[in-house]
């Protein structure tokens, strides 16, 4: 076993959650390791749709993912977090202090008090459309994510899908290319605003909405689509000419080795008590998308207050003979700062 790492608290994920822990974490005078399978920081924010924009931060009108991600890097900085990126969390093994100590795919080894987990929906990947030869297309002309809105400028771009994604980049790209958008039913599972902006727009014939069919097959050659193949359940066949296929059908996820922590799970999610984040194991705390509780609410927002919480609920635990006297970051500041936040 390779020599451990010892610190306070350590964090699985390296999304915009695990990302304000670290933040909320040195503000209680911790110090944090971060350890995520992806390569870079972020999550899927930057993996995903790091040009997507997101509406719902408070204090910012609009913020495109990537965007977002460097504003929580810069939030963390100062508290000189240690990343573990591009290995997995593998092991966790109750040590005879009470803390933890972790284990990843690359061998390291990490020691710490406290375990947060911000895994997201763990590792994930997209539900790939069941067509023969998909794989030839995909990374240049079949897509499950946009990483560059630009790299479409000009381009006959079919979207299927009925979701959110879907439809909010049906309505992103809609002003730098011909976009179709296939459904296999008229009525779309995304915010009601967007269904209707997309629906004026096809009326409009800036876009069109190609319902209800269905992805049947796929023509091009060595990888570039040329046309697109759909068909309605009846089995009337379109041929839609497109440079590009994105097929937006949601993400696989999986736990992967969180799941045989000995965590009570619910449908695949952590079980925390509400009040503090805590798992069913002393010391282990699940913040974000990778929790279940009653009146749970899937948001960004919602994962930063609860990395607040976990925070302050591991002070007892480092630090049990230490009061925790509650102060705002406005009177605190932050390292390398004077109080009230302003630089000395």
């Amino acid at each position: 076993m390779s020599t451990p790492h010892k610190t306070d608290v350590v964090i699985i994920g390296a999304g915009p959650v695990g990302l304000f822990a670290v933040f909320q974490c040195g503000m209680l005078g911790f110090r944090c390791h971060v350890v995520d399978s992806l390569g870079e920081v972020g999550g899927q924010c930057v993996a995903l749709y790091p040009e997507k924009p997101i509406y719902d931060i408070p204090g910012y009108p609009t913020i495109d993912a990537a965007d977002l991600i460097v504003k929580l890097e810069q939030q963390a900085a100062p508290f000189a977090p240690v990343f573990h990126l591009g290995e997995e969390a593998t092991g966790l093994k109750r040590l005879p202090d009470g803390g933890w100590r972790l284990t990843t795919s690359a061998g390291t080894v990490i020691e710490a008090g406290a375990v947060i987990i911000a895994a997201g929906a763990g590792a994930f990947g997209p539900n790939r459309p069941p067509i023969p030869g998909i794989e030839v297309y995909e990374g240049r002309s079949v897509h499950y994510m946009v990483k560059r809105r630009e790299d479409f400028r000009g381009k006959r771009v079919v979207i299927a899908g009925g979701g959110d994604s879907a439809v909010d980049w049906a309505l992103s790209l809609s002003d730098i290319a011909k976009v179709m958008v296939v459904h296999r039913r008229p009525k779309f599972r995304a915010a009601f605003e967007n269904v209707c902006r997309l629906e004026q727009l096809h009326a409009e014939g800036v876009l069109e909405l190609v319902v209800p069919y269905q992805l049947q097959g796929l023509e091009g050659a060595d990888g570039q689509l040329t046309a697109v193949n759909v068909a309605t359940l009846e089995g009337t066949v379109r041929r839609l000419e497109a440079d590009a296929l994105l097929a937006f059908f949601g993400l696989s996820t999986d736990l992967g080795p969180i799941a045989q922590w000995h965590l009570e799970l619910e449908r695949n999610h952590l079980v925390v008590d509400p009040a503090s984040m805590a798992t069913s194991q002393p010391g282990i705390f699940a913040i974000g998308d990778v929790n279940a509780y009653p009146g749970k609410l899937k948001l960004i927002l919602t994962g930063f207050a609860e990395a607040a919480l976990a925070a302050h609920a591991i002070h007892p635990i480092l630090r049990p003979d230490t009061a925790l006297h509650f102060e705002y970051s406005t009177t605190r500041g932050v390292p390398g700062g004077a109080p009230g936040g302003v630089p000395a």
